[in-house]
């Protein structure tokens, strides 16, 4: 399985967005002291995540996503998914 997620930084009040076939391992890699968007800061969240049976399916979500270039669009996609 792969995974489309969203992280949140509550020191930068930015979010991530990435794929993955490991969440666990990929969470540990953005909160460690890398020079990345995500490095220094260690307080990175998984608060949202959708799941897909290829990696290519996870990738082409998360361009989606990212082409919207909306913290609004993004912050109403997390809130539909605790409805």
């Amino acid at each position: 399985m792969y995974f489309l997620y969203i992280l949140y930084s509550e020191i930068r009040n930015k979010y991530y967005v990435g794929s993955t076939g490991d969440l666990e391992s990929r969470l540990q890699s953005h909160n460690s002291n890398h020079s990345g968007f995500t490095g220094h800061t260690g307080d990175w969240l998984i608060v949202y995540t959708e799941q897909f049976e290829t990696k290519d399916k996870a990738y082409a979500r998360e361009r989606a996503i990212k082409k919207w270039k909306s913290r609004k669009l993004i912050e109403q996609l997390i809130s539909s998914a605790g409805s």
